[in-house]
């Protein structure tokens, strides 16, 4: 594909922001993968399974109206605001590692911002439906507006698209506070050894990183909308 850049016929330049984007993501989903292995494989002294330890930090914090259920897959785990309920994966929810412990404690961390009405957590949920309408059209109306033309047509692809964006971006400092929140309970309740909190605290910056790195990749794809757009303006 060709938008007048001099690098000859069918070639897009852009492509090279895809693949940065590519490169950020998959070694972000490596280091994650890895250290969450690691550290499942290390038995917490507590010897708490994941569910028990939510459970633990849940009463700790007050909180008694969230059920704590199991789903099916691995890294599946999450927090539904709605239907309170704590979904912890199979890796997790019955094992008694220091990973599993660690990954039910980072869905607590979400629970009690639900608890505590965290702003950017509501943000988050309200902007979930325009954003997922922004993901799944912004991409045709965009090749729409560059195949016929329509500068609007490629300026709303990019409006949309943004969209997206803005919900990773807002994403970050809410995965860093349930993360934060998830440390500071599993050390006041005594639930991780100063030793093991070590190894919680490596498997939750290697969590973060996922959301680090799916944030400059979609920065990197706006990026290219913006050039690709510009392209066949000057076209």
């Amino acid at each position: 594909m060709y938008y007048g850049y001099p690098f000859g016929f069918w070639f897009d330049p852009t492509y090279f922001l895809l693949i940065i984007g590519m490169v950020l993501s998959l070694f972000a989903s490596a280091k994650m993968k890895n250290t969450f292995s690691k550290y499942r494989r290390v038995r917490s002294d507590s010897g708490l399974t994941g569910a028990q330890a939510a459970q633990r930090i849940l009463n700790a914090a007050g909180i008694y109206d969230v059920q704590i259920v199991p789903v099916r897959g691995s890294l599946t785990d999450h927090y539904d605001p709605r239907s309170k309920r704590l979904a912890l994966s199979q890796d997790v929810y019955g094992q008694t590692s220091v990973a599993s412990v660690c990954v039910a404690a980072h869905e607590c961390g979400h629970a009690m911002q639900h608890a505590a009405n965290y702003a950017p957590l509501n943000l988050r949920s309200a902007i979930v439906p325009i954003a997922n309408f922004g993901s799944s059209l912004s991409w045709p109306i965009f090749l729409a507006g560059l195949i016929f033309s329509i500068r609007s047509l490629t300026m709303a692809g990019i409006v949309l698209f943004s969209l997206a964006v803005l919900f990773q971006l807002v994403t970050l400092p809410v995965e860093f506070n349930a993360s934060s929140r998830a440390l500071r309970m599993l050390e006041t309740t005594g639930i991780l050894s100063a030793e093991e909190n070590l190894g919680a605290k490596r498997v939750l910056r290697a969590a973060a990183l996922t959301y680090v790195a799916a944030l400059a990749s979609s920065l990197l794809q706006l990026l290219r909308l913006i050039i690709l757009a510009g392209g066949r303006d000057r076209d």
